[in-house]
């Protein structure tokens, strides 16, 4: 049976030797927000692969790049912070497709009514801005 990297399964002793860590450490970690394991009906730690590859890479960074804790901490939040950007500018990103899908239709019934029509004033849509919100009218051919 495969689990999720994310599945709670690991007590804090398997955890501990898993990540190479103290089980107290890893209460610290927890207790600090550096790590933040599932917890049981009675409260107990349960440790997913996600948390030892965290608790992994905590350890790497106090003890081979010389950073403390408050270091780790800020760090971590910053990744995490940069991943939440990253996932809402996909986001955009596809809402901007969207809208770009959306404009062209627009376009495409806008100049197929000015055909039917036999409206000759030119069917090109323009953006107007009213109060932060863009609003397509057709444009007035000068004369």
């Amino acid at each position: 049976m495969n689990l999720p990297d994310d599945t709670p399964v690991y007590v804090i002793s398997i955890a501990a030797q898993l990540s190479g860590l103290h089980p107290q450490t890893l209460r610290t970690y927890d207790r600090m927000g550096l790590v933040s394991p599932g917890r049981t009906s009675g409260r107990g730690r349960r440790y997913s692969m996600r948390d030892i590859v965290m608790l992994r890479e905590i350890q790497r960074l106090s003890q081979e790049e010389g950073i403390n804790l408050a270091g780790i901490q800020k760090i971590l939040g910053l990744q995490r912070a940069n991943e939440e950007l990253h996932t809402e500018l996909s986001r955009l990103r596809r809402m901007v497709e969207e809208l770009g899908t959306e404009l062209e239709s627009t376009r495409a019934v806008a100049a197929r009514l000015a055909q039917l029509r036999g409206d000759n004033r030119g069917g090109d849509l323009v953006p107007i801005r009213q109060a932060g919100v863009v609003i397509w009218r057709q444009q007035e051919s000068g004369g």
